[in-house]
This record gives structure tokens, sequence and C-alpha cells, in this order.
């Protein structure tokens, strides 16, 4: 995999708040949840697995740095390509096949 580019503090915007959820009385009275914000593409991403605010931080701006990179890359192209003679021998086979059971689930006929 690629290496992960971490953007410039100028271009995030961060904003810390009291995450909700299981934790108690520690997680109630600090604000460790931590929302980044990337001010040229508007993704935001929330961070709210540790106590710890600078954990948080930290992974915050990891995550953000794996979607950014993931948003730049570009898929592969694909190039058409055509069945070969045996698949399409096989593939009428299998309706010939399939299409003579159907056939013999119809009523019995006067013989």
């Amino acid at each position: 995999m690629s290496e992960l580019i971490i953007p410039p503090d100028e271009e995030l915007e961060f904003s810390f708040f009291r995450s909700s959820g299981p934790g108690g009385q520690k997680k109630n009275t600090t604000d460790s949840a931590v929302r980044v914000r990337h001010l040229p593409t508007g993704l935001i991403v929330v961070s709210t697995s540790s106590r710890s605010q600078f954990q948080n931080k930290q992974l915050a701006v990891l995550e953000l740095a794996r979607r950014l990179a993931a948003l730049h890359r570009r898929p592969r192209t694909r190039h058409a390509t055509r069945p070969t003679m045996a698949s399409r021998t096989r593939r009428v086979e299998t309706k010939r096949h399939r299409s003579e059971i159907k056939r013999l689930r119809g009523a019995p006929g006067d013989e």
C-alpha cells in the first residue's frame, strides 16, 4: 500500500466534545472525542474510541489521511474481453440441458 500523506495543520479544523456511550464518569467529564474537518474537501472524521484526546486526535488524522488517499485513488481501466469458444460451448450445452430438465417437468403424455 502507498504511504499515507497527512495534510498540513492549516487545512485541518479540530473540534473537541464529550463522546457518548459507555465509559462512565471519566468519559462524561472530559472532552476526549475529536472531530477533524478537512477544509479543502469538507471531509469530516470523528474519533471517540479512546478516553485520551491525544490518541483520538492521532487516530482521526490517520483516518482522514486514509480517506483522502482513497478519494484520490484512480480505478484501474477495464478492457473489454470476449468469451472464449469453449465457454460459449459450455454455456449453450448448459442451456440445452436445463431446457431438457424443464421440458420433462410437464404433465405426462398419453403413452
